[in-house]
């Protein structure tokens, strides 16, 4: 077992705490930003959430089969991490910036910086999460890098989330427009020296010699031709969520039979008549507990992307008190830090499986509750939230430390390991989830009668925001715990697979 020392736990994690202050940031003030600030409707608002996740289909899969591939003296990720970071820090400045112009050529500046936003963090994020992966053979070890990973994107989460609404007011002196602009050219400076942190204290341990007979070019033109099974679901979901109307869900009906056909007939053809993107993609389709993961990811992600999504409506609307707001993501994040670095410990006494079926009807049963809050009762409010969000916390630092259990049983079941690709689908599912998360929150609003540049419209909305605190997010988490309860790894078998694998890895160097 290779055992992580401290330094290198705290490094990796000031990674994912860089991410976190666009990740946090977007998630939990890019729909109120756009509706209430850039001047989007909130219908034009949730469209643009939900076709930005089109593109992420085929760019999380694309960036994880160019890591997996890529070979320098830093290793297959770690490169990454340090290219794409001036990328993301300069679309993080641009998604909060408000130009002068046509709402139609507003409409248009807001699809081409979120989409280039999302896609930096694409080529950012995939590596760093595959990273995880690579450090150590160790799961317990891994459980606990991701504990340390999380409270990291917690404390990035907390700078943006808690001090943003104060830090707009403060830059801005009433121009919300130049205050978020501002705001965000000291965390996107904050970004950058975090993240060379993390590119100088990791190290990649494992490098599994993986035979491929063709090169990147080849594989992302076969990928191409398998674009349908990426992006023609992605789409009718979209068209069903949007619409919610007959047409769009017999379509969404007929494309996934669809799917479900070629997929099992991918799945008989023989190895030897099918190119090597289609053996990764057979590896995954039939790797149960990689499949399971997929949908935990965007059902969790569906949970927490909506009530993170609904705060500052939330506060500003149905509290009365938009700085309040920032309190509670502080008191929400604090919270997290504890649960995230609480999850190693639980784990080893109750099993990962376990752990995540508990933290989701726990946190699910809590967030159900404040349907019945009274509207003004704060301490409620900030006491129901925290004892939520410890529970809500575990469930990433779970689902991420789980991919890498599900790329070793994949090495193990199919001899061959590609770990980008596995996290990849990883980060894609989570962030479609978000996306979807953001759309729901603003299309629930709009149902309302909801619109951000007209105030009269607020009283009729804040039932909608009501739900979208309490029952909308839980059902999400009562589905995922559902899901979790057919998961067939638990620790004893991820123990003997790590050791299988070790086992082989010492046979291929001596041999």
């Amino acid at each position: 077992m290779t055992k992580l020392p401290y330094f290198e736990k705290v490094g990796y994690a000031m990674g994912d705490a860089a991410a976190n202050l666009v990740w946090r940031g977007a998630l939990a003030y890019l729909a109120v930003f756009y509706t209430d600030t850039f001047g989007l409707t909130a219908a034009a608002a949730a469209m643009l959430f939900l076709v930005v996740r089109l593109s992420d289909g085929v760019t999380d899969i694309i960036m994880g089969m160019i890591a997996d591939r890529t070979q320098t003296k830093w290793g297959k990720f770690r490169p990454w991490i340090l290219w794409s970071t001036p990328f993301l820090a300069l679309f993080m400045v641009l998604c909060f910036t408000t130009p002068d112009l046509s709402y139609t050529n507003k409409l248009i500046y807001a699809y081409i910086t979120y989409i280039g936003l999302t896609l930096a963090y694409t080529v950012n994020n995939v590596p760093y999460s595959a990273l995880m992966g690579v450090m150590t053979p160790s799961d317990t070890e891994r459980t606990s890098l991701s504990g340390f990973r999380f409270a990291g994107a917690f404390a990035g989460g907390l700078l943006v989330m808690g001090f943003l609404p104060e830090l707009v007011a403060y830059f801005g002196e009433g121009n919300d427009a130049l205050g978020y602009q501002y705001t965000m050219y000291l965390f996107a400076g904050l970004l950058c020296i975090l993240m060379l942190v993390t590119f100088f204290t990791t190290k990649e341990r494992i490098t599994p010699a993986v035979e491929q007979s063709t090169n990147l070019k080849s594989e992302l033109k076969d990928l191409s031709k398998n674009l349908p099974f990426i992006i023609l679901p992605l789409l009718a979901m979209t068209l069903f969520f949007y619409y919610r109307n007959l047409s769009t869900g017999v379509f969404f009906i007929a494309v996934i039979l669809l799917m479900w056909w070629l997929i099992k007939r991918l799945i008989n053809q023989n190895t030897a008549n099918i190119s090597s993107t289609q053996q990764d993609m057979v590896d995954l389709l039939t790797n149960k507990p990689w499949l399971i993961l997929l949908g935990m990811g965007f059902l969790t992600m569906m949970f927490n992307g909506i009530k993170y999504g609904v705060i500052a409506y939330y506060f500003k609307y149905y509290v009365g008190d938009e700085l309040l707001a920032g309190k509670y993501f502080i008191a929400l994040l604090v919270v997290s830090i504890l649960g995230a670095l609480c999850t190693g410990y639980l784990s080893d006494k109750m099993g990962k499986p376990k752990l995540f079926i508990v933290s989701l009807l726990l946190s699910g049963i809590l967030t159900a509750g404040f349907y019945w809050l009274p509207q003004g009762n704060i301490s409620a409010i900030f006491a129901l939230g925290c004892a939520a969000e410890f529970f809500a916390a575990m469930m990433p630092t779970l689902f991420f430390t789980m991919l890498g259990d599900a790329a070793d049983y994949s090495e193990w079941k199919n001899g061959r390991r590609a770990t980008g690709l596995v996290y990849s689908a990883g980060t894609f599912v989570q962030k479609t989830g978000g996306g979807f998360a953001g759309a729901l929150v603003l299309v629930v609003l709009a149902s309302f009668g909801y619109d951000g540049m007209d105030k009269s419209t607020v009283e009729a909305a804040l039932p909608g925001m009501q739900l979208l605190m309490s029952w909308f997010p839980a059902t999400f988490a009562f589905l995922a715990a559902g899901l979790m309860m057919f998961y067939p790894l638990n620790n004893e078998t991820n123990m003997q697979i790590g050791s299988d694998l070790v086992h082989r890895r010492n046979e291929a160097i001596t041999a």
